[in-house]
Order: structure tokens, then C-alpha cells, then sequence
């Protein structure tokens, strides 16, 4: 969808990764994201159960999340591949952080992990500033 703040095709990518709980952060999830993280993803039977309940955290992301200049899916991709180099939060014009992030790789992974609880709220209160 044009108007959709999160995509349903990266949630599955995630998904296959879903026992470390990385779908459930993306969809704005982050205390079940956790539970997955140490329970490999309630023993791998969340995991199969969230395959068929992606459409539903989908869409009850595009209603929490705001759109705007600020594209979640960019903001995920770089935690999740360059996060600890802060390249997510250089693309989310937070130049100082990124800065430190770079120097001190994701503020000693202490960042990091808080990035992944808060980033879906980082992008929307950027992006209701716009």
C-alpha cells in the first residue's frame, strides 16, 4: 500500500528471523519482540503462530504509525544491518548520536538494543513534526 507506514513483505523477511522476536520490534511490539528474543520464539511455537498474524500486526502498525519523510522500513533496515555504526540515526537526521554510535559501535551495543525498543516512536514523532 501507498499510505502504508510498514510493509508486510519485509515483516516476513523478519519473520524468518522471528525467533529472535526482529518482526515483533518492527511491528512496534518490543516487550513480545523480547520474549521471543529469550524464549526462541516461545519455543518456536509463537514463531509459527505469528506466520499467519503478520497481516493483523501489520495493519495495527499502519494505524499506531505516522508517515511521513522518515521511511520505517529504511529506518529498520539500517538498525538492523548498520546499527551499531549509526547509520539509521544519521538517516534519521540525529547527526551527533550517529556520530557516537559510529565511534563507540551503537554507544557499547547499549544504543542498539534501546534502538530496537523505541525506533518505530523515533520515526513517528519525526515524522509528525513534518
Amino acid at each position: 500500500m501507498a499510505n502504508s507506514s510498514h510493509s508486510v513483505a519485509l515483516g516476513y523477511i523478519l519473520w524468518i528471523f522471528g525467533f529472535t522476536g526482529s518482526h515483533r520490534f518492527y511491528f512496534g511490539r518490543p516487550i513480545s519482540g523480547t520474549i521471543y528474543f529469550f524464549t526462541f520464539g516461545l519455543f518456536l511455537v509463537g514463531w509459527i503462530v505469528d506466520f499467519f498474524l503478520i497481516p493483523s500486526l501489520h495493519r495495527q502498525a499502519d494505524l499506531r504509525f505516522r508517515m511521513g519523510p522518515i521511511d520505517y522500513n529504511v529506518a529498520w533496515l539500517l538498525l538492523t544491518f548498520l546499527g551499531i555504526f549509526g547509520v539509521h540515526r544519521m538517516y534519521m537526521r540525529k547527526w551527533i548520536s550517529g556520530f557516537i554510535y559510529l565511534l563507540t559501535g551503537g554507544l557499547f551495543l547499549v544504543g542498539y538494543i534501546y534502538d530496537y525498543w523505541t525506533l518505530n516512536d523515533q520515526v513517528t514523532l519525526i515524522n509528525s513534526r513534518s
